[in-house]
């Protein structure tokens, strides 16, 4: 908690250096006590907004966490699944995520569910392949071990290859919470009429810098926020189930 507040307190003093020393105008770079005057002008503004975007990023990493969990599983049962599928969905993380939110506005409309459908896309890969690499590095000794007491494939899969794939999905998750706030407000920033991807284009088109800074800053403590939360409940999660496998 103290080294996140240095860190915060540290930032702060280089965002106000960088203003002080280049001169910078407001409209470029509004210092940090202009953007704490409108975090503190419009914090109801803020706070509506910000729920919004929550619900988004909740729902898209809950459905986009669950789909890449369920995807891995799939793969690591089958090695010719894996050899068909892995290079297409490398491949669709090649397309950017900017040409794709205009058509899952279009199918998808301007509410909720393209916005949900943009974060779980950008978190979707994370997710799948970090769980598969480590369902896919059990062991070998494990492995050989349970095939030469008569183990049965699901008995193996649910004692051996999750619990020790546990961390690497752990990983993937948090990645997940850092990255699906970013694919919401992308989804919103090509049609909605609230969140913080919204208020950011109103007040860019208003000139209405400070405000704009404002709602990315709440942004970012969303998703240092998820990033704990969500790092918490992993490392809970994968200690619980190893006692329980023990």
């Amino acid at each position: 908690m103290r080294a996140a507040l240095a860190s915060a307190v540290l930032a702060l003093l280089l965002w106000q250096a960088v203003v002080t020393v280049f001169d910078l105008p407001h409209f470029i770079l509004p210092c940090p006590a202009k953007v704490g005057a409108a975090l503190w002008d419009n914090g109801a503004l803020l706070a509506s907004h910000a729920g919004t975007t929550l619900i988004e990023v909740l729902i898209g990493l809950v459905l986009g966490g669950s789909l890449g969990a369920l995807t891995a599983l799939s793969l690591a049962h089958s090695r010719r699944a894996r050899d068909l599928l892995k290079p297409l969905l490398a491949f669709t993380q090649a397309l950017p995520v900017f040409a794709l939110a205009p058509i899952l506005t279009l199918w998808l409309g301007y509410g909720l569910w393209s916005k949900v459908a943009m974060a779980v896309l950008i978190i979707f890969f994370p997710v799948m392949s970090a769980f598969l690499d480590g369902l896919l590095r059990t062991p070998a000794g494990w492995l050989d071990l349970a095939q030469t007491m008569g183990a049965r494939e699901r008995a193996v899969l649910v004692r051996l290859r999750v619990p020790h794939a546990l961390p690497a999905l752990g990983a993937g998750l948090k990645l997940a919470a850092v990255y699906a706030p970013i694919g919401a407000v992308i989804g919103e920033w090509v049609g909605s009429s609230s969140g913080l991807g919204y208020l950011m284009l109103l007040a860019s088109g208003r000139a209405k810098v400070d405000l704009m800074f404002a709602a990315m800053l709440v942004l970012g403590v969303m998703s240092v926020t998820l990033y704990a939360v969500v790092g918490r409940v992993v490392n809970r999660a994968v200690s619980r189930f190893s006692e329980g496998t023990r």
